[in-house]
Protein backbone atom coordinates (compact mmCIF):
# COMPACT_ATOMS: atom_id res chain seq x y z
CA UNK A 1 0.00 0.00 0.00
CA UNK A 2 1.78 3.61 -0.92
CA UNK A 3 2.17 5.99 1.52
CA UNK A 4 -0.58 8.09 0.44
CA UNK A 5 -3.07 5.20 0.98
CA UNK A 6 -1.64 4.67 4.68
CA UNK A 7 -1.96 8.11 6.00
CA UNK A 8 -5.18 8.49 3.99
CA UNK A 9 -6.45 4.97 5.34
CA UNK A 10 -5.65 6.22 9.44
CA UNK A 11 -6.83 8.95 8.84
CA UNK A 12 -10.12 7.10 7.64
CA UNK A 13 -9.87 4.71 10.53
CA UNK A 14 -9.79 7.16 12.73
CA UNK A 15 -5.89 6.63 13.74
CA UNK A 16 -5.39 9.90 13.95
CA UNK A 17 -8.41 11.41 16.49
CA UNK A 18 -6.69 11.64 19.20
CA UNK A 19 -3.97 13.68 17.92
CA UNK A 20 -6.78 16.36 15.92
CA UNK A 21 -8.58 16.22 19.21
CA UNK A 22 -5.69 17.52 20.99
CA UNK A 23 -4.75 20.25 18.78
CA UNK A 24 -8.00 21.19 17.53
CA UNK A 25 -10.35 20.10 19.94
CA UNK A 26 -13.26 17.56 20.30
CA UNK A 27 -16.13 19.71 18.71
CA UNK A 28 -13.69 20.20 15.41
CA UNK A 29 -12.36 16.57 15.11
CA UNK A 30 -14.96 16.20 11.54
CA UNK A 31 -13.53 18.98 10.17
CA UNK A 32 -9.88 18.69 10.87
CA UNK A 33 -10.26 14.92 9.34
CA UNK A 34 -11.57 16.71 6.34
CA UNK A 35 -8.99 19.62 6.36
CA UNK A 36 -6.18 16.51 6.61
CA UNK A 37 -7.62 14.75 3.95
CA UNK A 38 -7.71 17.44 1.71
CA UNK A 39 -4.43 18.28 1.72
CA UNK A 40 -2.96 15.12 1.59
CA UNK A 41 -5.30 14.79 -1.59
CA UNK A 42 -3.59 18.24 -3.11
CA UNK A 43 -0.42 17.03 -2.69
CA UNK A 44 -0.60 13.83 -4.83
CA UNK A 45 -3.13 16.34 -7.83
CA UNK A 46 -0.06 18.72 -7.44
CA UNK A 47 3.25 16.74 -7.51
CA UNK A 48 1.98 13.41 -8.92
CA UNK A 49 3.58 11.67 -6.08
CA UNK A 50 2.09 10.62 -2.65
CA UNK A 51 2.85 12.36 0.57
CA UNK A 52 4.99 10.96 3.77
CA UNK A 53 4.19 12.70 6.60
CA UNK A 54 1.24 15.44 7.79
CA UNK A 55 3.10 18.56 9.91
CA UNK A 56 1.23 21.41 11.58
CA UNK A 57 2.54 24.58 12.87
CA UNK A 58 0.18 27.12 15.18
CA UNK A 59 -0.31 30.47 15.31
CA UNK A 60 0.42 32.76 18.89
CA UNK A 61 -0.90 35.14 20.72
CA UNK A 62 0.86 37.64 23.30
CA UNK A 63 -0.50 37.11 26.86
CA UNK A 64 1.64 39.44 28.25
CA UNK A 65 5.18 40.98 27.57
CA UNK A 66 3.70 43.32 24.84
CA UNK A 67 7.29 44.73 23.24
CA UNK A 68 9.92 43.45 25.91
CA UNK A 69 11.19 40.75 24.31
CA UNK A 70 13.38 43.44 22.15
CA UNK A 71 14.77 44.16 25.15
CA UNK A 72 15.66 40.71 26.40
CA UNK A 73 12.77 40.54 28.82
CA UNK A 74 9.99 38.52 30.02
CA UNK A 75 6.84 37.25 28.05
CA UNK A 76 3.97 35.24 28.41
CA UNK A 77 2.37 33.41 25.08
CA UNK A 78 -0.35 30.88 23.79
CA UNK A 79 -0.13 28.61 20.64
CA UNK A 80 -3.29 28.91 19.39
CA UNK A 81 -5.93 26.47 17.24
CA UNK A 82 -5.05 28.13 13.98
CA UNK A 83 -2.65 26.12 12.11
CA UNK A 84 -0.73 25.81 9.13
CA UNK A 85 -0.97 22.30 8.08
CA UNK A 86 1.48 20.76 5.35
CA UNK A 87 1.68 17.34 3.72
CA UNK A 88 5.34 16.45 3.02
CA UNK A 89 7.33 14.04 1.25
CA UNK A 90 10.74 14.40 0.20
CA UNK A 91 12.01 14.66 -3.34
CA UNK A 92 15.74 13.83 -3.82
CA UNK A 93 15.75 16.41 -6.62
CA UNK A 94 17.95 19.07 -4.72
CA UNK A 95 14.78 21.53 -4.67
CA UNK A 96 12.10 22.12 -1.77
CA UNK A 97 9.25 23.32 -3.32
CA UNK A 98 6.11 24.33 -1.66
CA UNK A 99 2.91 25.47 -3.34
CA UNK A 100 0.78 27.05 -0.58
CA UNK A 101 -2.56 27.37 -1.11
CA UNK A 102 -3.93 30.17 -3.24
CA UNK A 103 0.08 31.04 -4.16
CA UNK A 104 2.50 30.74 -7.07
CA UNK A 105 4.84 27.23 -6.51
CA UNK A 106 8.24 28.35 -4.45
CA UNK A 107 11.33 26.28 -5.26
CA UNK A 108 14.74 26.62 -3.66
CA UNK A 109 17.71 25.15 -4.86
CA UNK A 110 19.33 23.77 -1.97
CA UNK A 111 22.47 23.84 -3.85
CA UNK A 112 22.12 27.84 -3.69
CA UNK A 113 21.43 28.84 0.21
CA UNK A 114 23.15 32.18 0.32
CA UNK A 115 20.63 35.19 0.76
CA UNK A 116 19.17 36.79 -2.09
CA UNK A 117 17.62 40.73 -1.90
CA UNK A 118 15.23 40.31 -4.09
CA UNK A 119 13.85 37.70 -2.07
CA UNK A 120 13.21 40.05 1.18
CA UNK A 121 9.74 40.33 2.68
CA UNK A 122 8.55 36.65 0.71
CA UNK A 123 7.75 33.15 1.59
CA UNK A 124 10.91 32.16 -0.34
CA UNK A 125 13.27 34.19 1.76
CA UNK A 126 12.03 32.26 4.79
CA UNK A 127 12.18 28.76 2.98
CA UNK A 128 15.89 29.43 1.96
CA UNK A 129 16.69 31.38 5.39
CA UNK A 130 15.77 28.17 7.49
CA UNK A 131 17.26 25.37 5.09
CA UNK A 132 20.51 27.61 5.17
CA UNK A 133 20.69 27.77 9.07
CA UNK A 134 19.93 24.00 9.36
CA UNK A 135 22.15 22.71 6.92
CA UNK A 136 24.78 24.87 8.73
CA UNK A 137 24.18 23.23 12.15
CA UNK A 138 24.58 20.02 10.10
CA UNK A 139 21.24 19.19 9.09
CA UNK A 140 22.04 16.74 5.89
CA UNK A 141 20.27 18.60 3.06
CA UNK A 142 22.61 18.36 0.41
CA UNK A 143 21.07 16.40 -2.18
CA UNK A 144 18.17 15.79 -0.15
CA UNK A 145 14.79 17.77 -1.39
CA UNK A 146 11.05 18.47 -0.22
CA UNK A 147 7.82 18.87 -1.22
CA UNK A 148 5.07 19.96 0.18
CA UNK A 149 1.68 21.29 -0.25
CA UNK A 150 0.59 23.55 2.84
CA UNK A 151 -3.23 25.17 3.90
CA UNK A 152 -3.43 28.03 6.29
CA UNK A 153 -6.10 29.17 8.59
CA UNK A 154 -3.86 31.69 10.25
CA UNK A 155 -4.46 34.96 9.13
CA UNK A 156 -2.47 37.19 7.84
CA UNK A 157 -1.64 40.36 9.57
CA UNK A 158 -3.82 39.03 12.67
CA UNK A 159 -1.43 39.46 15.59
CA UNK A 160 -1.51 35.93 15.39
CA UNK A 161 2.48 35.22 13.54
CA UNK A 162 1.46 33.66 10.93
CA UNK A 163 4.78 34.15 9.17
CA UNK A 164 6.27 32.86 12.94
CA UNK A 165 4.30 29.49 11.69
CA UNK A 166 5.17 29.31 8.67
CA UNK A 167 8.97 29.68 9.39
CA UNK A 168 8.24 26.60 12.32
CA UNK A 169 6.54 24.14 10.05
CA UNK A 170 9.52 24.59 7.72
CA UNK A 171 11.76 24.03 10.19
CA UNK A 172 9.78 21.03 11.63
CA UNK A 173 9.47 19.44 7.88
CA UNK A 174 12.83 19.92 7.04
CA UNK A 175 14.55 18.93 10.23
CA UNK A 176 11.86 16.02 10.92
CA UNK A 177 12.63 14.18 7.56
CA UNK A 178 16.27 14.41 7.09
CA UNK A 179 17.03 14.82 10.78
CA UNK A 180 14.56 13.87 12.81
CA UNK A 181 15.42 14.35 16.51
CA UNK A 182 17.76 16.31 16.37
CA UNK A 183 16.34 20.13 16.58
CA UNK A 184 14.41 20.91 19.80
CA UNK A 185 11.69 23.32 19.52
CA UNK A 186 13.71 26.44 20.87
CA UNK A 187 15.83 25.22 18.39
CA UNK A 188 13.55 25.35 15.50
CA UNK A 189 12.53 28.85 16.77
CA UNK A 190 15.77 30.56 16.90
CA UNK A 191 16.36 29.16 13.46
CA UNK A 192 12.86 30.53 12.45
CA UNK A 193 14.33 33.83 14.00
CA UNK A 194 17.19 33.77 11.87
CA UNK A 195 15.51 33.22 8.49
CA UNK A 196 13.28 36.27 9.36
CA UNK A 197 16.36 38.54 10.32
CA UNK A 198 18.99 37.60 8.17
CA UNK A 199 16.48 35.90 4.63
CA UNK A 200 13.05 37.96 4.86
CA UNK A 201 14.99 41.40 6.62
CA UNK A 202 12.56 41.50 9.21
CA UNK A 203 14.20 42.30 12.69
CA UNK A 204 12.12 40.45 15.33
CA UNK A 205 12.31 39.04 18.84
CA UNK A 206 11.98 35.32 19.61
CA UNK A 207 8.99 35.57 20.71
CA UNK A 208 6.42 34.36 17.94
CA UNK A 209 8.41 31.54 17.09
CA UNK A 210 9.30 30.26 20.38
CA UNK A 211 5.07 30.33 21.26
CA UNK A 212 4.36 28.89 17.97
CA UNK A 213 7.51 26.26 18.67
CA UNK A 214 6.95 24.55 21.67
CA UNK A 215 3.23 25.25 22.00
CA UNK A 216 0.67 25.80 25.05
CA UNK A 217 1.51 28.64 27.15
CA UNK A 218 5.30 29.60 27.45
CA UNK A 219 6.44 32.02 29.84
CA UNK A 220 9.89 33.05 28.06
CA UNK A 221 13.11 34.53 29.73
CA UNK A 222 15.29 36.31 26.84
CA UNK A 223 17.70 37.36 29.38
CA UNK A 224 20.16 35.35 27.52
CA UNK A 225 18.84 34.98 24.17
CA UNK A 226 21.19 32.48 22.55
CA UNK A 227 19.55 30.57 25.48
CA UNK A 228 16.22 31.96 26.37
CA UNK A 229 14.72 30.26 29.24
CA UNK A 230 11.01 28.22 28.53
CA UNK A 231 8.64 27.42 31.12
CA UNK A 232 5.30 25.50 29.80
CA UNK A 233 2.71 25.76 31.85
CA UNK A 234 -0.04 23.41 32.44
CA UNK A 235 -3.70 25.64 31.84
CA UNK A 236 -7.14 23.75 31.02
CA UNK A 237 -8.41 27.21 29.54
CA UNK A 238 -11.80 25.38 29.28
CA UNK A 239 -12.15 25.62 32.31
CA UNK A 240 -11.63 28.89 33.18
CA UNK A 241 -15.03 29.36 31.68
CA UNK A 242 -13.93 32.29 29.38
CA UNK A 243 -13.25 32.79 25.77
CA UNK A 244 -10.10 33.95 24.31
CA UNK A 245 -11.19 36.54 21.45
CA UNK A 246 -8.94 38.78 18.43
CA UNK A 247 -10.37 41.27 17.12
CA UNK A 248 -9.53 42.92 13.87
CA UNK A 249 -10.02 46.10 14.19
CA UNK A 250 -9.82 47.48 10.76
CA UNK A 251 -6.53 49.12 10.80
CA UNK A 252 -3.65 47.04 9.20
CA UNK A 253 0.23 46.70 9.39
CA UNK A 254 1.16 48.77 6.51
CA UNK A 255 2.99 51.97 6.73
CA UNK A 256 3.80 51.11 10.65
CA UNK A 257 7.73 50.40 10.05
CA UNK A 258 8.62 54.32 11.32
CA UNK A 259 6.42 53.88 14.46
CA UNK A 260 7.69 50.23 15.17
CA UNK A 261 11.41 51.56 14.76
CA UNK A 262 10.98 54.25 16.50
CA UNK A 263 9.91 52.10 20.04
CA UNK A 264 13.25 50.33 19.81
CA UNK A 265 15.54 53.40 19.01
CA UNK A 266 14.02 55.43 22.08
CA UNK A 267 14.43 52.61 24.19
CA UNK A 268 18.17 52.16 22.72
CA UNK A 269 18.12 56.03 23.35
CA UNK A 270 17.80 55.37 27.08
CA UNK A 271 20.25 52.11 27.31
CA UNK A 272 22.87 54.48 25.53
CA UNK A 273 22.48 57.06 28.78
CA UNK A 274 24.13 53.94 30.23
CA UNK A 275 26.03 52.50 28.22
CA UNK A 276 24.06 49.64 27.22
CA UNK A 277 22.24 48.12 24.73
CA UNK A 278 18.80 46.77 26.00
CA UNK A 279 16.82 47.39 29.23
CA UNK A 280 16.95 44.33 30.40
CA UNK A 281 20.78 45.46 30.91
CA UNK A 282 20.22 48.34 32.77
CA UNK A 283 18.82 48.44 36.70
CA UNK A 284 15.41 49.83 37.18
CA UNK A 285 16.71 51.90 40.17
CA UNK A 286 19.53 53.19 38.23
CA UNK A 287 17.16 54.34 35.46
CA UNK A 288 14.70 56.29 38.43
CA UNK A 289 18.19 57.86 39.95
CA UNK A 290 18.92 59.79 36.43
CA UNK A 291 15.63 60.55 35.08
CA UNK A 292 16.41 64.17 34.67
CA UNK A 293 19.66 63.22 32.63
CA UNK A 294 17.37 60.95 30.58
CA UNK A 295 14.60 62.91 30.07
CA UNK A 296 17.15 65.29 28.16
CA UNK A 297 18.92 62.94 26.69
CA UNK A 298 16.13 60.55 25.33
CA UNK A 299 13.05 62.31 25.50
CA UNK A 300 9.73 62.02 27.81
CA UNK A 301 8.34 59.61 25.22
CA UNK A 302 11.21 57.74 25.43
CA UNK A 303 11.27 57.57 29.30
CA UNK A 304 7.55 56.45 29.08
CA UNK A 305 8.27 53.84 27.39
CA UNK A 306 11.07 52.77 29.27
CA UNK A 307 8.57 52.40 32.57
CA UNK A 308 6.43 50.46 30.50
CA UNK A 309 9.25 48.18 29.57
CA UNK A 310 9.97 47.50 33.27
CA UNK A 311 6.72 47.23 34.87
CA UNK A 312 5.34 44.84 32.02
CA UNK A 313 8.74 42.89 32.19
CA UNK A 314 7.26 42.10 36.27
CA UNK A 315 4.10 41.98 34.99
CA UNK A 316 4.70 38.91 32.57
CA UNK A 317 6.19 36.96 35.26
CA UNK A 318 3.49 37.58 37.40
CA UNK A 319 0.80 36.71 35.03
CA UNK A 320 2.75 32.95 34.54
CA UNK A 321 2.68 32.86 38.67
CA UNK A 322 -0.87 33.55 38.50
CA UNK A 323 -1.77 30.49 36.08
CA UNK A 324 0.48 28.54 38.11
CA UNK A 325 -1.75 28.90 41.48
CA UNK A 326 -4.79 28.47 39.24
CA UNK A 327 -5.72 32.33 39.85
CA UNK A 328 -7.14 33.74 36.66
CA UNK A 329 -9.04 36.39 38.26
CA UNK A 330 -5.49 37.84 39.19
CA UNK A 331 -4.29 36.89 35.75
CA UNK A 332 -7.15 39.10 33.89
CA UNK A 333 -6.10 41.89 36.37
CA UNK A 334 -2.72 41.75 35.52
CA UNK A 335 -3.57 41.49 31.41
CA UNK A 336 -5.80 44.95 31.93
CA UNK A 337 -2.93 46.52 33.90
CA UNK A 338 -1.02 45.28 30.59
CA UNK A 339 -3.32 47.15 28.30
CA UNK A 340 -3.34 50.36 30.36
CA UNK A 341 0.48 50.31 30.52
CA UNK A 342 0.47 49.97 26.55
CA UNK A 343 -2.24 52.60 25.64
CA UNK A 344 -0.58 55.13 28.49
CA UNK A 345 3.24 54.71 28.42
CA UNK A 346 4.26 52.68 25.24
CA UNK A 347 1.54 54.76 23.26
CA UNK A 348 1.61 51.78 20.36
CA UNK A 349 -2.38 51.72 20.41
CA UNK A 350 -2.87 55.07 18.08
CA UNK A 351 -0.29 56.36 15.73
CA UNK A 352 1.70 59.30 15.70
CA UNK A 353 -0.79 62.35 14.85
CA UNK A 354 -3.50 60.35 13.66
CA UNK A 355 -7.16 62.00 14.72
CA UNK A 356 -9.17 60.53 12.05
CA UNK A 357 -8.71 57.14 12.10
CA UNK A 358 -8.09 55.48 15.93
CA UNK A 359 -9.36 52.33 14.96
CA UNK A 360 -7.48 50.27 17.83
CA UNK A 361 -8.19 52.19 20.58
CA UNK A 362 -11.84 52.63 19.81
CA UNK A 363 -11.90 48.87 19.73
CA UNK A 364 -10.51 48.31 23.07
CA UNK A 365 -13.20 51.05 24.28
CA UNK A 366 -15.92 48.89 22.43
CA UNK A 367 -14.78 45.78 24.02
CA UNK A 368 -14.69 47.51 27.30
CA UNK A 369 -18.26 48.67 27.24
CA UNK A 370 -19.68 45.07 26.16
CA UNK A 371 -17.53 43.87 29.04
CA UNK A 372 -18.50 46.20 31.70
CA UNK A 373 -15.82 45.47 34.55
CA UNK A 374 -16.01 41.36 33.11
CA UNK A 375 -12.64 39.87 31.56
CA UNK A 376 -10.21 42.00 30.15
CA UNK A 377 -9.11 43.87 26.75
CA UNK A 378 -5.77 44.87 25.70
CA UNK A 379 -3.93 45.56 22.44
CA UNK A 380 -2.29 42.46 21.06
CA UNK A 381 1.04 42.07 19.61
CA UNK A 382 3.05 45.32 17.89
CA UNK A 383 0.33 47.62 18.18
CA UNK A 384 -0.79 50.86 16.19
CA UNK A 385 -2.94 48.60 14.13
CA UNK A 386 -4.05 45.03 13.49
CA UNK A 387 -5.71 43.26 16.25
CA UNK A 388 -7.29 43.55 20.18
CA UNK A 389 -7.15 40.76 22.57
CA UNK A 390 -9.99 40.34 25.04
CA UNK A 391 -10.97 37.48 27.48
CA UNK A 392 -14.18 37.18 27.27
CA UNK A 393 -16.62 35.34 29.73
CA UNK A 394 -18.62 32.05 28.25
CA UNK A 395 -22.02 33.30 29.27
CA UNK A 396 -20.76 36.81 27.47
CA UNK A 397 -19.68 35.73 24.48
CA UNK A 398 -22.63 35.61 22.32
CA UNK A 399 -23.39 38.58 22.66
CA UNK A 400 -19.64 40.25 22.56
CA UNK A 401 -19.14 38.74 19.12
CA UNK A 402 -22.63 40.10 17.70
CA UNK A 403 -22.06 43.57 19.05
CA UNK A 404 -18.76 44.00 18.52
CA UNK A 405 -19.12 42.35 14.69
CA UNK A 406 -21.85 45.17 14.27
CA UNK A 407 -19.24 47.60 14.70
CA UNK A 408 -16.03 46.56 13.25
CA UNK A 409 -17.31 44.05 10.33
CA UNK A 410 -18.61 40.36 9.85
CA UNK A 411 -16.00 38.00 10.83
CA UNK A 412 -13.78 40.62 12.50
CA UNK A 413 -14.31 38.61 16.04
CA UNK A 414 -11.84 35.28 16.31
CA UNK A 415 -12.97 33.05 18.92
CA UNK A 416 -9.96 30.81 19.94
CA UNK A 417 -8.67 28.73 22.02
CA UNK A 418 -5.09 27.72 23.82
CA UNK A 419 -3.56 24.61 21.23
CA UNK A 420 -1.28 22.03 23.92
CA UNK A 421 1.25 21.68 21.32
CA UNK A 422 3.63 23.32 18.89
CA UNK A 423 5.07 22.75 15.97
CA UNK A 424 4.02 18.66 15.29
CA UNK A 425 4.33 15.52 12.75
CA UNK A 426 0.76 14.73 12.77
CA UNK A 427 1.77 11.29 11.39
Amino acid sequence: MNEHRTLEARLTAGELDGTLVRLYGAPHLEAARARCAGVLDRYAKTFGSRPEALFSAPGRTELGGNHTDHQHGRVLAAAVDLDVLAAAAPNQSGMIRVQSEGYPLLVVDLAELSPRPEEANTSAALIRGVAARLAALGCPLQGAGLDAYVVSNVPGGSGLSSSAAFEVLVGAMLSGLFWPGRCSPVEIAQIGQYAENVYFGKPCGLMDQTASSVGGVVAIDFADPARPQVEQIPLDFAATGHALCILDSGAGHADLTAEYAAITAELGAVCRCFGKEVLREVPEEAFLADLPRVRVAAGDRAVLRAFHCYAENRRAGAQAQALKDGDFDAFLALVRDSGRSSALYLQNVVPTGQTAHQELLLAIALCERILNGKGAVRVHGGGFGGTVQAFVPADLLAEFQTRTEAVLGAGSCHVLSIRPAGGVRLA
